[in-house]
């Protein structure tokens, strides 16, 4: 036997527990540090466990309880966020797959730089582009004033429903999450097999039969993909409706922002939050196990 043909069967070198340890260690400090505290201080404040104002009540189940079974505000708040958020991603989602669709089947030429255009908008603050959406939708902005000039509405009223309520909110959240989610909807339809629409087309079937057929069912993982990449973070949103939401646009972030910042009732904002925590956990958990059973399932 010869040197490389020795070399080419030994077993190949087992990294050593020490050094697997030595190099996982700082990211699990950093995980354990920044995230897995955090959670810990926050559930044990929510508790009572911790206290670091006068007013807190100590060791207690209160606010848990009063959340839960809907004596406060919050569960309903929950609730109205979710609805937005459903809405928004639903929305979202049916607007995005065909921009998907066109840059991964409909051209061949520039692909990437139609693609380089969709998200160029996020080379620019977000909070420029969200408020560029006041100067367009506000009492004076681009919207009312053409109904102005055009005659359509009175200078003395306004379209008020444009700015600061959950319709500006919603169409925000849409305009900034389109182009995101249009990528991973490009990249499943980019991976599909052309073959198999190749072979629908010879079977006799319509572009508009192979759409439904085919190219929808394999591109589902994509799509729902999408939808959690959007819904997830809506759910605690509090930029955008702080911005131009008013109170008509008032989310679930919103209030853990003031409970925190202007309420000093940290107890029902730690409620909250690791509320809001276990829910995006626990979708999350539902949403992966789904994608991998369907994975699955179609190969």
């Amino acid at each position: 036997m010869t040197t490389e043909t020795a070399a080419r069967t030994e077993a190949p070198r087992v990294r050593s527990w020490p050094t697997t340890l030595g190099l996982l260690s700082g990211p699990l400090l950093w995980l354990a540090f920044f995230f897995l505290l955090p959670v810990v201080i926050v559930g044990a404040y929510s508790v009572g466990g911790l206290s670091l104002f006068p007013t807190d009540a100590g060791l207690s189940l209160f606010d848990w309880r009063r959340f839960l079974t809907g004596e406060s505000i919050y569960m309903g708040l929950f609730w109205k966020s979710v609805r937005m958020s459903l809405t928004v991603s639903v929305v979202v989602v049916i607007l995005a797959y065909p921009i998907g669709y066109f840059l991964a089947l409909g051209t061949k030429r520039r692909k990437y730089v139609l693609l380089l255009v969709i998200i160029a908008p996020f080379l620019t603050s977000y909070l420029l582009r969200v408020l560029a959406w006041k100067v367009i939708l506000g009492d004076a902005g681009l919207v009312n004033s053409f109904m102005f000039w055009s005659g359509v509405r009175s200078p003395d009223d306004p379209i008020s429903w444009l700015i600061y309520s959950r319709f500006t909110v919603m169409l925000v959240l849409a305009y900034v999450w389109i182009p995101f989610v249009a990528l991973p909807i490009f990249v499943t339809l980019e991976n599909l097999d052309r073959s198999l629409l190749e072979a629908a087309s010879d079977l006799g079937a319509s572009r508009w039969r192979t759409f439904w057929r085919v190219t929808l069912p394999l591109s589902l993982s994509g799509v729902l993909a999408a939808f959690v990449f959007v819904f997830i973070p809506t759910i605690g949103e509090f930029v955008t409706p702080l911005l131009v939401g008013g109170i008509r646009g008032y989310m679930y972030g919103n209030a853990i922002s003031d409970l925190f910042t202007q309420g000093l009732d940290w107890q029902t904002g730690s409620v909250l939050s690791l509320f809001l925590l276990t829910v995006v956990a626990i979708l999350t958990a539902l949403f992966g196990r789904f994608l991998q059973v369907r994975k699955v399932v179609t190969d």
